[in-house]
């Protein structure tokens, strides 16, 4: 028997392990001596899982503060729309006021001038009932002037028959009579005139009364 052979049991010969290579473990895979293996610790403290659980942390954050931003985004907008809806009726206010002051204004100033041209109508009106402008150049005239303030909203008060309205009658006398219903206009004494809703001056009238 050889030195490099040793026998063990029945005699047989059992090689002598190399002590420069490796021992093997039951597997089959070479396990270096003297250096531990990797645990779950390390490989999850490396560089590469530290910057992955960094981006997740970035990601998560990015996805809260997403949310309360938008939200902001669109309160800001819902109040500038109340803002521009607020001026918007105030616009529309102010333009119907404006358009009501104009027109009572107007009918101030048609009223001033008509108060001062009452004399000359009823001087239109008293001719044109003595027969004096039946025909001619000054009733022409007269014509042309009661349909230029007739444009201009004139409207005559006073007709016989009319119900009384204490508005725009003023009744100077009571007329028993059985042509015309009782507190109905029975003779118109002076015409009145109103301009739009603006009563100038009002129709001096009679009353007519039960005979």
């Amino acid at each position: 028997m050889s030195d490099s052979e040793n026998t063990k049991g029945h005699g047989q010969s059992v090689p002598e392990e190399d002590p420069e290579q490796p021992a093997q473990n039951p597997t089959g895979e070479a396990q270096s001596q003297g250096e531990p293996g990797l645990t779950v610790d390390d490989i999850l403290g490396t560089p590469q899982s530290e910057g992955v659980e960094a981006a997740d942390a970035a990601s998560s954050t990015s996805e809260d503060t997403a949310p309360e931003g938008e939200n902001a985004a669109e309160r800001l907008a819902n109040e500038r729309l109340d803002d521009l809806r607020r001026l918007q009726a105030e616009f529309v206010n102010f333009k119907n006021r404006t358009n009501r002051e104009k027109e009572q204004l107007r009918d101030f100033v048609s009223a001033d001038m008509i108060t001062a041209l009452l004399p000359v109508l009823d001087d239109i009106e008293a001719a044109r009932k003595a027969g004096d402008l039946t025909d001619g150049p000054f009733a022409a005239i007269a014509t042309k002037l009661e349909e230029t303030l007739t444009r201009q909203g004139l409207e005559r008060l006073g007709e016989v028959g009319a119900v009384f309205d204490p508005n725009v009658h003023e009744a100077v006398l009571q007329q028993p009579t059985d042509e015309v219903e009782p507190d109905h206009v029975s003779m118109v004494l002076r015409s009145g005139f109103k301009i739009g809703d603006r009563v100038v001056r009002a129709a001096q009238v009679a009353v007519a009364a039960q005979p």
